[in-house]
């Protein structure tokens, strides 16, 4: 991540948490290093967003899954390294197993297949043949349960590689020093 960082003051400028107003974000899509950044004094007065929270995301990417900022910034993260593939599978199985009607589910069974699952697929997750088949078969008369398999070897994935990358990325290591400064004031 050489280069995304330009200096710890300016790491936080422009940072926008509000993902309900993503319609008005001026500048939703554009380049990463500049939505990431933000002024330490705006990261602080962030509804939400404080150096306790933060520090509870280092005890366990549960934790850090379960804070709606948290995984924003994981999000933005594993983008910046062109893996967010992982995370993007995991929410959508998350919101999967909501849906109750059957023919919705049926049909967002094939598409999160046809994304994520099929072999060269355009978002293809990490998963061994013969978890893919058994997918593959359980898509025929999908449940809310149909991509746990795929969904717990992604989480172990993230869990083993991506989520110690995180806790010692420039992204992390700035937001906690700048909340931690303003509790020190």
């Amino acid at each position: 991540m050489p280069g995304l960082v330009t200096s710890p003051t300016r790491e936080l400028q422009h940072i926008n948490m509000d993902t309900d107003n993503k319609k008005t974000e001026k500048y939703r899509g554009g380049n990463l290093k500049y939505r990431l950044q933000c002024k330490s004094s705006q990261a602080t007065k962030t509804e939400g967003l404080c150096f306790e929270d933060m520090s509870q995301w280092s005890q366990s990417l549960e934790r850090l899954l379960s804070s709606k900022y948290g995984m924003k910034i994981f999000q933005a993260f594993l983008k910046s390294e062109f893996s967010d593939e992982n995370i993007e599978f995991w929410v959508v199985c998350e919101e999967f197993k909501k849906i109750r009607n059957s023919f919705r589910m049926s049909s967002r069974a094939k598409k999160i297949f046809k994304r994520y699952i099929q072999a060269e697929s355009p978002r293809e997750i990490n998963i061994d043949q013969k978890t893919r088949e058994r997918i593959q078969l359980n898509i025929e008369a999908p449940s809310a349960v149909c991509f746990d398999d795929a969904q717990k070897i992604v989480y172990g994935l993230m869990e083993r590689d991506s989520y110690p990358r995180f806790l010692k990325s420039d992204i992390y290591r700035t937001l906690m020093d700048s909340t931690s400064q303003s509790v020190n004031m």
